[in-house]
């Protein structure tokens, strides 16, 4: 078992060396995530009100205007500022783990350091990425409905239930879905290892797309788990998030911490259990 390398300022440097992962360690991640979310509720409020006040906001927006481009600017606004999000419960998760104390002023200083790494440089790949899948999306539209007779899209949904409009519905489900893999594959555990080592972010993507090859079975469980919870959550108008994405943003950081050093780190890895080797 690996031991948790001792608390310094200065990251270490390298990418982590990740053990292999295991159910219960997924289960002990949320089990922990939960955990954290009862002794620090202030911050997933802090971190998650945000994507809920702006999913209303993209809403209304394009409810008032007819306009569905706006939507375009919160799928662009996303992932620019997202991981910063993910960085505020790392952060919150490590300190707990580590028995620091939670200090707004640090944490918010922690977040604000990133902007000076290699967080903007994996943001601004998940922008390209983004970026690139709208276009196609619009090239398979193009492709299967543009001879069809002009038709709102927004309101005549019966242009998806012909032949052409559920082959494109099949082709950009699956040409989405590998977006969504590839975009999975490269951040899920890179992001995490940005605030833990310095390192830069190419071969922190290169080591988590790796490591999800490496473990595939287990590791597209997770995601599966990500993309479920995520779309009911955002059912009930996106209030769900208030409690999904502080969920998922504690346990990312403790599954990497468990990948990286056995049990965890500090003073919360007496809790665990040597079974997750």
């Amino acid at each position: 078992m690996r031991q948790a390398e001792p608390i310094d300022s200065t990251p270490p440097l390298g990418p982590s060396d990740l053990g292999p992962v295991t159910v219960a360690m997924f289960r002990e991640a949320l089990r922990r995530a939960l955990r954290d979310m009862r002794r620090a509720p202030g911050f997933a409020l802090v971190f998650g009100l945000p994507w809920v006040m702006g999913g209303w906001f993209m809403i209304w927006l394009t409810w008032v205007t007819g306009q569905s481009y706006w939507l375009v600017f919160a799928a662009i606004g996303f992932p620019l500022i997202a991981p910063f999000a993910a960085v505020g419960f790392y952060d919150v998760s490590r300190r707990l783990e580590e028995g620091r104390p939670l200090d707004w002023k640090q944490i918010f200083s922690v977040i604000g350091r990133q902007s000076k790494r290699q967080l903007p440089s994996i943001c601004a790949v998940i922008l390209v990425v983004f970026l690139f899948w709208f276009f196609i999306a619009h090239m398979i539209f193009a492709l299967f409905l543009g001879l069809s007779t002009m038709t709102n899209v927004s309101s005549s949904f019966d242009v998806f239930l012909t032949p052409n409009g559920l082959a494109m519905l099949a082709v950009g489900t699956t040409v989405g879905a590998g977006f969504a893999v590839l975009l999975y594959m490269i951040t899920v555990l890179a992001l995490p290892m940005l605030l833990d080592r310095e390192i830069d972010f190419v071969t922190a993507m290169i080591h988590s797309f790796q490591y999800v090859q490496r473990e595939p079975l287990r590791m597209f469980a997770w995601a599966a788990f990500i993309g479920a919870t995520t779309f009911l959550a955002m059912v009930p108008g996106f209030l769900g998030l208030l409690v999904v994405l502080p969920l998922l943003g504690h346990a990312t950081w403790h599954l990497y911490d468990m990948l990286a050093y056995g049990t965890g780190r500090g003073v919360a890895s007496s809790e665990a259990t040597a079974s997750f080797r």
